[in-house]
């Protein structure tokens, strides 16, 4: 029998739905998902095995023009994502518009075979959908355009279906039981993270990165210490609350997860720290991943 395997990234503008609908395709919560932009900042892996094929996906970073170091390094994400790739999937929101971007460019030049999805279609008429449709024929001729809305599970299942078609003959490149590259600390400092993002406003989800400490496993709970960086006194102020409660807050709700995650008992301990302008300092960008 042969055997398929191939890399499959999923790239496109913030809040376009790329992490929503990795985690539908992976059937595992592999990224964080708010309504606020630039939420993924990694390459994140999910892995899916069948009997006969293998799919390593990339949830990659909303690409942007970046404003700060931090930014510039997720976009270096992004090429490699674009570099790597036997499929591409490019999501696009069924509002957007793609007129003066160079990620046309890139999409036009890759070797990789390129899948548009087209997300949010509940939002939309069927009119719109089949001038989306031309418009994307028109463009950059893709091997694949599909209609979808990653959130309800919409059409999400022919997504699949275009991948497993198109994926080359090759052995499977990790083990059939793995289900990312990721460690459980990773995905530990990503539920943090996903809750600072839904419970504060303006800067302070932007400013903010999650260390985990700490990780030790005992008999009957898992004791987790982490810290929260920030980039100024008042953003720590801001992050505490009066009396802690909102950085209690931010502990009760992600304890939650990992529990479910973990299927353990957690000791969730958390300090916040200031590291002034962390976003555009290469030692610390290079010391949170973001950077060989």
């Amino acid at each position: 029998m042969t055997h398929k395997a191939g890399f499959v990234s999923i790239i496109g503008k913030p809040n376009a739905g790329k992490s929503t609908l990795m985690n539908q395709l992976v059937g595992e919560k592999m990224a964080i998902i708010t309504p606020k932009a630039q939420t993924t900042r990694h390459r994140i892996l999910g892995i899916v095995n069948g009997e006969d094929y293998q799919i390593v996906f990339s949830d990659t970073p909303g690409i942007i023009k970046p404003n700060y170091k931090l930014q510039e390094n997720m976009m270096h994400f992004v090429d490699d994502a674009l570099v790597d790739a036997d499929i591409l999937v490019f999501v696009t929101d069924i509002n957007e518009r793609h007129d003066e971007e160079d990620v046309l460019e890139k999409l036009k030049k890759t070797s990789a075979k390129v899948l548009v999805v087209i997300n949010k279609v509940d939002q939309s008429t069927n009119e719109l959908i089949e001038a989306k449709i031309e418009y994307w024929k028109e463009k950059i001729n893709p091997e694949g355009i599909i209609g979808c809305s990653a959130l309800h599970q919409v059409n999400t299942q022919p997504v699949m279906d275009f991948i497993v078609n198109n994926l080359p003959e090759h052995p499977a490149y990790y083990e059939k039981d793995e289900l990312t590259d990721r460690s459980e600390r990773f995905f530990v400092s990503e539920m943090i993270r996903e809750k600072v993002f839904k419970l504060y406003k303006k800067e302070i989800p932007y400013s903010t990165e999650v260390i985990i400490t700490s990780f030790k496993e005992e008999k009957n709970i898992i004791k987790i210490s982490a810290e929260i960086i920030v980039e100024r006194e008042s953003q720590k102020n801001i992050l505490i609350g009066a009396g802690g409660s909102m950085l209690k807050k931010v502990g009760t709700y992600a304890r939650q997860d990992m529990e479910e995650f973990l299927q353990k008992k957690v000791f969730l301990e958390m300090f916040v720290k200031v590291i002034p302008d962390w976003r555009n300092r290469d030692h610390y960008l290079k010391n949170f991943g973001y950077r060989e």
